[in-house]
């Protein structure tokens, strides 16, 4: 099994990079091979700090129309032999998070966001990871895959990933 770091972001809230996030981006995912982002990007034009790595987004309830049309709801990616669901949010608001599992059956990890709040927890054969909200104070993630998944939660103001 090929080891590979992904970046996971979520909720920057942000209609374009700017040079704080551009900086921070830079740091916080210099050594990662893929980002994975989980929604509320506002506008998909956020994506281009990225241009030299191999980027997933799904869009989000605060994305422009644009955004909307650009990107999905939810996304499955096979990365090596690890399934992953990419998904900002299912269904309806205070439960969503239950639902996750309906929406991808066959994960081995469940990467969303919404709710601002970092997750990075076991649960039965699959890993949930919400990233948090990605900004000047917020977190960030960083998956592993290889032998086995793990994953781990960072805040942004930390000197970045390991």
């Amino acid at each position: 099994m090929t080891a590979m770091k992904i970046g996971i972001l979520s909720d920057t809230h942000l209609s374009g990079p700017n040079e704080i996030f551009r900086e921070t981006a830079e740091r916080c995912f210099r050594k990662v091979d893929v980002i994975l982002h989980a929604g509320d990007l506002i506008d998909p034009s956020v994506l281009s700090v990225f241009k030299d790595k191999h980027v997933h987004a799904v869009h989000g309830n605060m994305c422009n129309p644009f955004c909307l049309q650009a990107l999905p709801a939810r996304k499955e990616i096979t990365i090596g032999d690890t399934r992953i669901g990419l998904v900002h949010k299912a269904g309806r608001s205070y439960d969503f998070e239950d639902r996750l599992i309906e929406v991808f059956p066959e994960a081995d990890c469940i990467v969303y966001g919404h709710t601002h709040i970092p997750v990075c927890r076991r649960i039965g054969r699959i890993l949930y990871i919400n990233p948090g909200s990605f900004n000047s104070r917020g977190t960030y993630a960083i998956l592993e895959t290889g032998k086995s998944l793990k994953a781990a939660i960072y805040r942004v103001q930390d000197e970045g990933s390991e």
